[in-house]
């Protein structure tokens, strides 16, 4: 059986230079539920580790530990961690004020460039977190269709309201015991309106529409399956949901809260080349701060600009939030169509040398994904959908993700990885190196 030398050694390594973090951890516990602020950060091994700054690809811990910097918040650092433009508009805007529950100029200058960056969006709405937005797109496709459900697929994630929190990360055994139902993450769920289907597989999303079809008013789905596997649409299955819901009277719903502005500028519906009704985006469009978009076609959005469809939040289109995303689309924008072929290609010699690596150290793994965003697992073959991604050994990743540590890399525990606009050729030849030596 294959493993990761010295796992062992490396959390004991880990543990030693990391003390800081943990006492801090092990205060936090006492005030704070879980000692984190969101369940998904306990998971880190060998326990969370507790950061006092970031600059461009790395993060330095209490302890005075610097790391690459691979997870990057989760998504939304893009640019890399504090881009002097967007802190400079996050001061300037915050000596004038950090909100005002009233209109400001940012409201529109950033929504313009929002419509103008965007294929499917006519008109933008604010909100602060992407759990929110994907709740504003799935009530306006309701609203539009009159319809009370709408269709998912296994391994998506679309936030943790109710209603999409299901069959995000569903075991075997489950999903055989629920056998094609929504399978509920978590206890104190209420059954939500989903009809789920498999990625990458148009039988099952057309049974679903034999069974349901009077009932779905949406499509809702990641165009990259990044949340579990950076998975791919094969070709074909982008324009087939696509004809599914014009066929129906449905609406296709892209979630780019992760590839929105990764995978090129206009997101994955410009990488792809189909055209969703709605779209929702946050993470990367928010420069490191609370930032969610709902954009969609006019005769959509007017639902929400007629006030029929309810849109609300105390801090909706704060003005923080939009001076730090006005500054990170102009940077963004400005990179053009040869400054995102140059990350891509960064992050294929990185996903490429990964594999080549841990491959001659006579490892099984794959990796998949679309340029800065992609998976590593120690598996056979890349999976093709959610299930598939059960083959693969977490407890090898997750040895391996701590032996990184180690070696001062910061990954994910999940088997993601984020490449920034900030990491340089030679912080792919360091990180190569140092995955190198984790399995030597």
């Amino acid at each position: 059986m294959q493993s990761i030398p010295g796992a062992a050694e490396r959390e004991r390594s880990v543990r030693g230079k990391t003390r800081g973090s943990l006492d801090r951890f092990e205060r936090s516990n006492r005030s704070l539920a879980g000692g984190v602020s969101t369940g998904l950060r306990r998971s880190a091994r060998p326990y969370p580790l507790f950061f006092s700054r970031g600059e461009g690809p790395r993060m330095v811990d209490v302890d005075g530990n610097a790391y690459l910097d691979f997870a990057l918040a989760w998504g939304p650092l893009i640019l890399g961690h504090n881009p002097p433009e967007v802190s400079e508009a996050i001061r300037r805007q915050a000596a004038l004020g950090t909100t005002f529950g009233a209109q400001h100029e940012l409201e529109y200058e950033v929504a313009e460039r929002l419509v103008a960056a965007v294929p499917c969006a006519d008109l933008v709405c604010y909100a602060n977190s992407g759990t929110e937005i994907v709740q504003g797109a799935l009530r306006l496709a309701r609203a539009v269709t009159g319809r009370p459900r709408y269709l998912k697929f296994e391994g998506h994630y679309h936030g943790w309201d109710d209603s999409v929190l299901v069959s995000y990360h569903p075991r075997a055994d489950e999903i055989a015991r629920f056998d094609g139902e929504p399978v509920p993450v978590g206890e104190g769920q209420l059954p939500g309106p989903a009809v789920v289907a498999e990625w990458n597989d148009c039988a099952s999303v057309a049974r679903a529409f034999k069974a349901h079809g009077r009932e779905i008013s949406a499509i809702v789905c990641e165009p990259l399956l990044a949340n579990s596997g950076s998975i791919p649409p094969e070709p074909g299955f982008l324009e087939f949901l696509r004809r599914v819901t014009r066929e129906s009277g449905a609406l296709l719903i892209f979630d780019e809260v992760i590839t929105g502005f990764r995978l090129a500028y206009g997101g994955a519906q410009e990488r792809y080349g189909v055209l969703p009704d709605l779209a929702t985006f946050a993470k990367a469009v928010g420069g490191g701060t609370p930032l969610s978009v709902l954009g969609g076609r006019r005769e959509y959005m007017e639902k929400i600009a007629g006030g029929s469809v309810v849109h609300a939040g105390t801090l909706n289109g704060n003005p923080i939030s939009l001076a730090a995303a006005k500054a990170a689309l102009d940077l963004l924008a400005a990179k053009g169509t040869e400054g995102y072929a140059a990350l891509r290609c960064r992050a294929e010699r990185l996903r490429e040398g990964l594999e080549s690596t841990l491959g001659a150290r006579g490892f099984s793994v794959s990796t998949c994904g679309d340029g800065p965003v992609f998976s590593l697992a120690f598996a056979a073959r890349p999976p093709r959908n959610y299930r598939e991604t059960l083959c693969a050994s977490q407890q090898l990743y997750s040895d391996f993700a701590l032996a990184m540590l180690d070696e001062g890399v910061l990954l994910l525990p999940d088997g993601r990885w984020y490449v920034s606009f900030a990491h340089r050729d030679a912080d792919i030849d360091e990180t190569l190196a140092a995955a190198a030596r984790a399995v030597a």
